[in-house]
């Protein structure tokens, strides 16, 4: 049975966690900090509960340089159930703003209100996506399925990156041809949030940074769109400016923790700016699942229902070592020690391009999930490739499901000595592998 720093792994999610953490997770499962109690066996009410919530908040407030404007939740769901509650969460948000400028207008008519917003929801309502790969795909889808009982489709793809490159996600294309909903004061509808996912784990798309376009400052307030993003996958690998989000979130097992819990960062007027439920039934929207709804676990401290402390406790671990690992420096430190391991991957591929095809743009690679064919996607050099990795205990390369290919998850936790054995295998095997025309001829 091979030691645990003898194994390289590579997979894109659960995703290796630091070793430190891990060993003293062990003993909190057991006995957390000489209670005679487990982590996973303590209330969630407890004072020792809500102490973790506050010191994981604290940890990653530090990390993110998360202004006061802006509240940390934790939610179950994963990054998947986020596709819902933004749908449930900010169309509410869309629709008081309808209201409190329809109640301006019209006074106290609460009938004349209802018909003023429900026809504004009917003729006006967007909801804008930016399709560059498979989550943002499904997020989308998502949404759409979620509105279809409303009898029209509200979803506006600004982009999918498929329709310039055959079908295929490998590139973001220029800002410039996005098709956002354009502004009221240009005679468009009014978006009630823009959503991008930072970086797809299934293509091996990342934005290199955060898009121009969205960069706002209307004069009227009313006139904004929020940007919802998805970073589930590079969550805490780079600086972020969470003050251009109206809100991130991301599932904990890529770069933060273990599967259960997902942490959502919201703009604090999102949580303020809801209707009533009763009016939002009367313009034909039902109102969030409560256990979706972030006021109601924004007021309740992440504690309306029983959250996994023990996995919010491994999220904090992971933020308390990245501080001490990166001191002063902080996310700073982490996003050049990133790139650095994104780089020595590429620059091997890039060695060898009749070996290994990166299947994402340059401009658009991924530094969190690097994916790539070998020999143009031949089945049996990549199953060669995999039988060979995993013999030298290389593990999780095997790309997704839906695409195939090989994919190399550059983690926080896979340190710089995990990359340097993979480049070496990389190079081995390109100096070893033949193309398929040439071993049929021996």
């Amino acid at each position: 049975m091979p030691d645990r720093s003898a194994v390289a792994y590579f997979g894109a999610g659960p995703a290796p966690l630091p070793t430190p953490v891990l060993e003293k997770g062990a003993e909190a499962f057991v006995n957390f900090e000489n209670t005679g109690l487990s982590l996973v066996e303590i209330s969630h009410r407890s004072q020792t509960a809500n102490n973790i919530l506050a010191d994981t908040k604290a940890a990653l407030t530090q990390l993110l340089e998360i202004p006061d404007s802006h509240e940390i939740l934790f939610m179950h769901g994963g990054g998947s159930g986020e596709f819902s509650a933004v749908v449930f969460n900010m169309i509410p948000v869309w629709i008081e703003k309808r209201r409190r400028e329809a109640e301006k207008d019209l006074g106290g008519d609460e009938e004349k209100i209802i018909e003023r917003v429900r026809k504004e929801l009917g003729d006006r309502l967007s909801l804008d996506y930016l399709i560059t790969g498979s989550w943002s795909l499904k997020a989308s889808q998502e949404a759409a399925n979620l509105l279809a009982p409303l009898g029209r489709s509200f979803v506006n793809v600004a982009v999918d990156s498929r329709q310039a490159s055959s079908g295929k996600f490998d590139n973001i294309p220029p800002e410039d041809t996005w098709k956002l909903t354009p502004p009221r004061n240009k005679g468009g509808k009014v978006a009630a949030f823009v959503y991008y996912c930072d970086n797809e784990t299934v293509d091996g798309v990342e934005f290199p940074h955060f898009p121009n376009c969205l960069e706002q400052s209307p004069q009227d307030p009313s006139d904004e769109i929020p940007v919802v993003a998805d970073m589930s996958s590079n969550f805490l690998s780079r600086r972020v400016d969470v003050s251009k989000h109206a809100v991130i979130f991301g599932g904990a097992q890529k770069n933060i923790g273990i599967t259960d819990v997902t942490l959502v960062i919201v703009r604090k007027d999102i949580l303020s700016t809801q209707p009533q439920p009763s009016f939002l039934h009367a313009v034909g929207v039902w109102s969030p699942p409560t256990i979706l709804s972030w006021p109601v676990v924004a007021k309740n401290n992440s504690l309306y229902n029983t959250m996994p402390i023990f996995s919010i406790w491994i999220a904090g671990e992971v933020m308390r070592g990245l501080l001490e690992a990166h001191k002063t420096h902080q996310l700073a430190g982490q996003e050049q020690l990133a790139n650095l391991k994104a780089e020595q991957i590429y620059d091997v591929l890039d060695r060898h391009p009749d070996v290994y095809q990166p299947v994402a743009s340059r401009s658009v690679r991924s530094r969190m999930n690097i994916c790539f064919r070998v020999r143009g996607g031949d089945a049996v050099q990549e199953k060669t490739f995999l039988e060979n990795a995993e013999a030298q205990l290389l593990q999780g390369l095997k790309g997704h499901r839906s695409v195939g290919g090989i994919r190399i998850s550059n983690y926080n936790a896979v340190d710089l000595s995990k990359i340097k054995r993979l480049t070496a295998f990389l190079e081995d095997f390109a100096s070893r592998s033949k193309p398929m025309e040439v071993l049929k001829g021996h």
